[in-house]
C-alpha cells in the first residue's frame, strides 16, 4: 500500500467516496455530486500548498490510479483554537483488509517524523465500529462523545486524540 497526494484525476474516487449511500451511511447520507470537481481542485491546491495532507490510499503501488479510499490530516478551525484533525474512508471492496488502519498509522508516523501537527483529533461516528477500533488500536485516547458538524449536518461522534509527538503504539 502507498499513500499519494490527491490529484485532479481523483474526481471519480471522490464521487465514490462522498456520494455513495453506503460510504456515507455513518456521516448522514451521501453528498450531492454537484461541487465534487471543485472540492477536488480545492484539495489538490491545499495538498500542493502543504496546508493539509490529503492522501489517496493506493492498495497496489504498481497501479497508482486504483484508489481504495483516502486519509486526510488538516487544521480544523474551532471557537476555542485551531486543532489538527484526521479522517479516513475506505471503499467497501477494500474494507476488512487493514488498509484504513495502515493508512492512518502511516500518516501519523509521517507527522511524528516531521514533528508536525502535534495533537491530532479524530471524530468517527459513535456507531462506526471499524473507525473507532482504528483509533483504539493506534493509541488514540477517547475523550468522550460530542455532536460534530460535518457537511452541514450534526453527527454524534466519539472524540479521540493522539499526540504525534509521542509516537504511535
Amino acid at each position: 500500500m502507498l499513500l499519494r497526494d490527491v490529484e485532479l484525476r481523483d474526481v471519480d474516487a471522490y464521487v465514490r467516496i462522498r456520494c455513495d449511500p453506503v460510504m456515507m451511511a455513518e456521516l448522514g447520507g451521501p453528498l450531492p455530486q454537484a461541487g465534487i470537481r471543485e472540492r477536488v481542485r480545492h484539495d489538490v491546491a491545499a495538498a500542493l500548498a502543504d496546508t493539509a495532507w490529503i492522501r489517496m490510499i493506493v492498495p497496489d503501488p504498481a497501479a497508482p490510479a486504483v484508489v481504495a479510499g483516502s486519509v486526510v490530516l488538516w487544521t480544523q478551525e474551532s471557537e476555542d483554537a485551531p486543532f489538527s484533525e484526521i479522517g479516513w474512508m475506505v471503499l467497501p471492496e477494500f474494507q476488512r483488509r487493514g488498509l484504513g488502519k495502515q493508512a492512518v498509522r502511516q500518516l501519523l508516523q509521517e507527522a511524528h517524523e516531521e514533528e508536525r501537527w502535534g495533537e491530532v483529533h479524530a471524530f468517527p461516528s459513535t456507531t462506526n465500529v471499524a473507525s473507532n477500533a482504528i483509533c483504539r488500536t493506534l493509541g488514540f485516547r477517547l475523550l468522550g462523545e460530542q455532536d460534530k458538524p460535518f457537511a452541514g449536518r450534526l453527527l454524534r461522534a466519539n472524540h479521540w486524540v493522539v499526540d504525534t509527538r509521542d509516537g504511535l503504539t
